[in-house]
């Protein structure tokens, strides 16, 4: 990697490398880059175990760093996938549940490592520039839901406006 470009760090107790893997395996434009071993014991690794991990996900590049327990991963950060329909929808959300992780509310869920992800179909995204009543049915469906169902939101969309 240069030194002129930016990239994400994201703090593992000890699995960055498994956490890369499994990203590069799930998400297009996504690979496993350089594993740095560590070169002495330290707190979190022994020496030769992989301290970090550089990679990418989604085009994003990032590092994975074996820090230990110390820190914990929080839904203050979370990579967003936004997809086209609901069978793209469901292969990721069920990756990444499917593989540890655990289902939240409005789209989002945690993956095995604590890394939080919001899996947004399209609709959403475009509802919040749209009609505002529109986009205030779609919003209100989504409210009730874990994994997003499209055909739930459109219906949402397209239902008539209460009558006062």
């Amino acid at each position: 990697m240069t030194s002129n470009t930016g990239q994400i760090c994201l703090w593992f107790e000890k699995d960055a490398e498994a956490a890369a893997r499994f990203y590069a395996e799930t998400f297009p434009n996504s690979s496993v880059g350089k594993v740095h071993r560590s070169p002495a014991d330290n707190p979190s690794a022994r020496e030769g175990e992989p301290l970090t991990v550089e990679f990418t996900v989604m085009g994003i590049r990032c590092m994975g760093l074996n820090g230990g327990p110390h820190f914990q991963q929080s839904e203050a950060f979370s990579f967003v996938v936004v997809t086209e329909d609901q069978q793209e929808t469901d292969r990721y959300w069920n990756a990444i549940v499917d593989n540890g992780g655990r289902e939240s509310m409005c789209g989002w869920c945690k993956d095995r490592w604590g890394v939080s992800w919001q899996i947004t179909p399209r609709i959403l995204a475009e509802a919040m520039n749209g009609d505002p009543a529109r986009g205030k049915r779609i919003f209100q469906a989504m409210m009730t839901m874990k994994k997003i169902d499209i055909a739930a939101l459109e219906a949402a969309a397209d239902a008539a406006p209460a009558q006062a």
